[in-house]
């Protein structure tokens, strides 16, 4: 493939961009207390969330960043973000409408993220990777600037997973000869449902538990322990 391939459409950026503006922004309103935002900071979070994905995908592709190449992008994240406020503030119970429009942005950013990789040149591993880090990497941001636990990285429902299969449904479906686009609403449709569907049975992955090193030298007697003595 060259890098002329794909292209992924303006309008289809932008509504990726859009929806991932509009969730952050209802995200970081719905905060109360000591993490209580101003509408500065609200609107902030939403561009970041916007516009992270893409910045991510690009910066590691070693292409200019397409959110920087126009004016719109900034205008559509800004936008979103403060419909995304006064949605927070009419709808006083958004969690629901919060987790489909992440299920959805996660599945346009990692569908986007691995067709363009695809359509550079990348190998199939490298690019499915780009996809999932494409798709979490709005919301990583959001959770570090917000001082928040990563949810990427927590136990919970199933997120950066959601995108690692729909970025291989992806691959799996291009391999088969089917065209970026159509491969592209596949990934995103795979994407967002397990997403919803780990929320609505709380499907999450094992959780790590403590590891015990075993003390081998201790156990064999080769090593000698000196333990301190009291003068």
């Amino acid at each position: 493939m060259t890098p002329d391939a794909f292209m992924i459409p303006l309008w289809a950026d932008l509504t990726a961009v859009g929806l991932g503006g509009l969730q952050g922004a209802m995200f970081a309103a719905g905060f109360q207390g000591q993490r209580r935002l101003d509408l500065l900071g609200v609107a902030l979070i939403g561009v970041l969330v916007g516009m992270g994905g893409g910045l991510i995908r690009d910066l590691m592709l070693g292409v200019p960043p397409a959110t920087l190449q126009s004016n719109w992008y900034l205008i559509a994240a800004s936008g979103a973000s403060l419909v995304g406020m006064l949605l927070a503030g009419l709808l006083h119970r958004a969690n629901a409408i919060i987790v489909v429009l992440d299920a959805f942005a996660i599945g346009m950013f990692g569908a986007f993220g691995t067709t363009k990789a695809l359509g550079m040149g990348l190998p199939v591993v490298p690019a499915i990777f780009v996809g999932v880090c494409a798709a979490v990497g709005g919301s990583v941001l959001r959770d570090v600037i917000m001082g928040l636990p990563v949810a990427v990285m927590h136990v919970g429902s199933l997120y950066a997973v959601a995108a690692g299969v729909g970025c291989v449904a992806i691959v799996v479906a291009n391999a088969f000869g089917m065209a970026f686009a159509p491969a592209a609403i596949l990934g995103i449709v795979v994407t967002a449902g397990v997403r919803l569907l780990a929320v609505i049975f709380d499907l999450s992955l094992p959780e790590q538990r403590m590891l015990h090193r075993r003390k081998v030298a201790a156990e064999t007697g080769v090593i000698r322990i000196v333990k301190p003595t009291d003068d």
